[in-house]
């Protein structure tokens, strides 16, 4: 007995030796040639990385901060993603588990048997284990490629919370940019009522004819007409805010409101001084303009780009982490082609005999241990076709990855771009409306002297509306922009260092539901500080 046990041992500690010291079969991984980056991207280092961490601070808009801050806290996508993670340090761990013996069965059986005048009594305990011994890496190559997915599932969080961010920031833009959209609106229908009581005035002293009484009131219902579009985009935005923070839009309403005056639209400093008793507008800078809601982004368009930052952006890196994976299953597929060896191991104690007649313990006892192996020698057309499935899809992840990298790239042109024609746009259009303002003021005291017909006031009235409610788009395209660019650079993901991406509050009902060991504790659920 002693000898078989001693045997038992000797065949695994033999097993264990052979099992490491095996090279896994399949290519190793080699990294990317050169990702199609232009080479005028410099390669600046983590200098830039710190600038994009918190980019959201460039705004400076306190309310901003808030909604971001809450939708990492409260984020339902973020959630999913977290919990995703944990599954993957769960697979990984299946994976793992397969290093070691495969099979350990603990099994047993007791019946009694009565025939004619005869009893007998059956028992039966038996210990099987067996072992698969992973002499060509086809486990080793399945660890390397859950230790990818698990990469792959942390990068995908990474990645989602640079889209949550830029999207809170973006729909905040919108809401604002609606608001200010509003107030410009609001304006040039108290400006426009005016109109139309002056055509009035003169229709009713017979200068002019009834069409023009009815042009003017059909610009001011149409002007009108525009807030209920205008009032549903900032709706659309203030739900899109709240989804992404996991909450009723109803509870934003405390944290939206403007809580600076200064900001609010105080048309008294618009309308100015009448001439000749005839409504005048304001012309200087600071009263044209002088609303401010759309958040202003304290930015540099001549921002040098980083080439780094792109490779490291997160959806990038679920890109790398697919091409890691898929290269380490090649090599899984191709060790199906090569025979497996085993061991296996049966100690049982097993005993039949009539009843008050018991084999001794030492005869009962009975201990069997062994190599064996398998070889699929008819499935090579099958196995072989594994493996150019899995090479192919290898490659397929190659091709995708240095296709996010162009899609970064344009992203990033696109949006730095845009902000800098955008800027451009703004200029002039900012003269197109102090010249729209001039004009009317011009062309109200025409009318109002008979110098010109009410179609001439009518050309300028709308030109001031259209002008003031394109200048407002245009400030909240450019700061959309600054968002896209610095989600086009990967930036956001970076606050969620040190902290967990599993909420306590869940972590606590998970560890009460089943046995969780030490994979819910804080400190295994922070993100590595390399990714």
């Amino acid at each position: 007995m002693i000898n078989n046990f001693k045997k038992l041992w000797l065949f695994a500690l033999t097993a264990l030796m052979i099992n490491s010291g095996c090279t896994p079969l399949g290519p190793n991984f080699e990294g990317f040639t050169k990702p199609p980056i232009p080479d005028k991207w410099k390669n600046e280092g983590v200098k830039n990385e710190k600038e994009i961490a918190k980019w959201w601070k460039t705004f400076d808009d306190p309310t901003l901060d808030t909604l971001i801050k809450k939708a990492y806290s409260q984020n339902l996508d973020l959630k999913s993603a977290g919990l995703r993670i944990i599954q993957s340090r769960a697979i990984l761990g299946i994976n793992e588990g397969y290093q070691f013996p495969q099979k350990q069965t603990l099994s047993g059986s007791s019946a009694s048997v009565r025939s004619q005048d005869n009893s007998f009594a059956t028992v039966s305990t038996n210990f099987d284990i067996g072992w698969e011994l992973d002499f060509w890496g086809k486990y080793a190559r399945n660890i390397e490629s859950s230790q990818a997915n698990l990469y792959l599932s942390i990068a995908s969080y990474n990645d989602i919370m640079v889209s949550v961010i830029a999207e809170v920031a973006r729909n905040y833009i919108n809401y604002r940019t609606a608001q200010e959209r509003i107030a410009y609106a609001k304006r040039n229908i108290t400006i426009q009522e005016r109109v139309t009581e002056l055509t009035k005035v003169q229709f009713n002293a017979g200068n002019v004819s009834e069409l023009d009484m009815q042009q003017s009131r059909s610009q001011l219902y149409n002007t009108r007409a525009l807030l209920p579009s205008v009032e549903l985009v900032k709706v659309k935005a203030k739900n899109a805010i709240a989804l992404l923070l996991g909450i009723n839009s109803i509870d934003l309403d405390s944290i939206l409101s403007i809580k600076n005056s200064k900001s609010l639209d105080k048309l008294s400093k618009y309308i100015g001084q009448s001439r000749r008793d005839v409504l005048q507008i304001k012309q200087s800078n600071s009263d044209i303009l002088n609303i401010s809601i759309i958040p202003t982004a304290k930015f540099n368009p001549n921002y040098r780009i980083d080439a780094n930052l792109i490779t490291r952006r997160p959806d990038i890196k679920v890109a790398e982490y697919t091409v890691r994976s898929n290269n380490a299953l090649i090599g899984a597929s191709i060790a199906e082609l090569y025979p497996s060896f085993s061991l296996f191991g049966n100690i049982g104690y097993n005993t039949n005999n009539s009843t008050g007649s018991w084999t001794p313990s030492s005869q009962a006892i009975g201990v069997s241990v062994g190599p064996a192996f398998s070889w699929n020698i008819l499935q090579y057309g099958r196995i072989k076709n594994q493996i150019r499935l899995q090479d192919a899809l290898f490659e397929e992840s190659l091709v995708n990855y240095n296709q996010q990298i162009l899609s970064a790239v344009r992203e990033i042109s696109d949006a730095l771009n845009g902000y800098i024609l955008g800027k451009e746009q703004q200029e002039e259009n900012y003269k197109a409306v102090e010249a729209t303002v001039r004009a009317f003021n011009i062309s109200v005291v025409q009318y109002n002297d008979g110098l010109v017909g009410y179609e001439r006031l009518l050309t300028t009235v709308e030109n001031l509306t259209r002008t003031q409610d394109q200048y407002a788009q245009i400030k909240g395209n450019l700061a959309t922009n600054v968002v896209l660019l610095y989600k086009a650079l990967g930036g956001g993901w970076q606050m969620r260092r040190g902290k967990s991406y599993l909420s306590s509050k869940t972590a606590q009902k998970m560890k009460k539901r089943i046995d969780w060991g030490r994979y819910l504790d804080q400190n295994m659920t922070q993100l590595p500080k390399g990714m």
